[in-house]
């Protein structure tokens, strides 16, 4: 289906829940750490913003700085990280986040972040919300968003089919990824719409979950 804000309902087994964009709104941070970051390097801070959401900071710079050796952005990635998780100036929850993940309860869902541990719960404590007790981190993975891995591996530790997962999603990254593991993505935010989600919906109040007697959950979207 095209991504619409008319009113859409969809059915699935899990969910699979990115973080910054999509529970938690960390822009501010991000654009602060990343914009330094491309002062000292010499890059339009605009064309940087444009790559960063969604993957994890070694493969945007590898994206950004293509001759730099590995090595080196897995070096700078660590400090970017330590950076990111002191500053949580400026991270709030994006509206409704708190309404439905209270209301997965009892609901198969995970978090899939291209955070690591420290930073997601940093950002997820610093908005108030609390993490899924299933997540899927930076370091759960070999290869960041938009690879697959994250999201098929939710999938798996939920003991879920692919097919039968809904991805919520705001980046090109994170977007890509959900649709290449074969599931369901609805695009959460104003960033969301250009990279094609399945449906799109402003933020989370505009998304009611209601858990089935099937095991299934029912959600409409709009």
């Amino acid at each position: 289906m095209p991504a619409t804000a008319t009113p859409t309902v969809l059915t699935a087994r899990a969910l699979l829940l990115d973080m910054d964009g999509t529970l938690v709104n960390s822009d501010a941070v991000v654009e602060r750490i990343w914009r330094r970051w491309a002062a000292r390097h010499g890059l339009d801070g605009d064309e940087v913003m444009q790559v960063v959401h969604g993957r994890q900071g070694h493969a945007s710079m590898a994206v950004l700085l293509p001759d730099r050796p590995v090595e080196e952005n897995l070096a700078d990635n660590a400090r970017m990280l330590a950076e990111e998780t002191a500053d949580t100036d400026g991270v709030v929850r994006i509206p409704g986040a708190d309404v439905f993940l209270a209301a997965l309860h009892g609901v198969p869902h995970a978090l899939v972040t291209s955070a690591d541990v420290a930073l997601s719960t940093a950002r997820m404590n610093a908005a108030g919300l609390p993490l899924p007790p299933v997540r899927i981190t930076a370091e759960s993975v070999g290869a960041s968003k938009p690879d697959p891995e994250g999201f098929l591996k939710g999938a798996a530790e939920l003991g879920v089919d692919p097919a039968d997962c809904v991805v919520f999603e705001d980046s090109g990254a994170g977007i890509a990824a959900g649709r290449s593991a074969g599931m369901t993505v609805v695009g959460v935010g104003p960033r969301a719409v250009s990279h094609g989600p399945d449906v799109a919906v402003r933020d989370l109040t505009q998304v009611a979950v209601e858990a089935l007697p099937d095991g299934t959950v029912r959600l409409r979207l709009g």
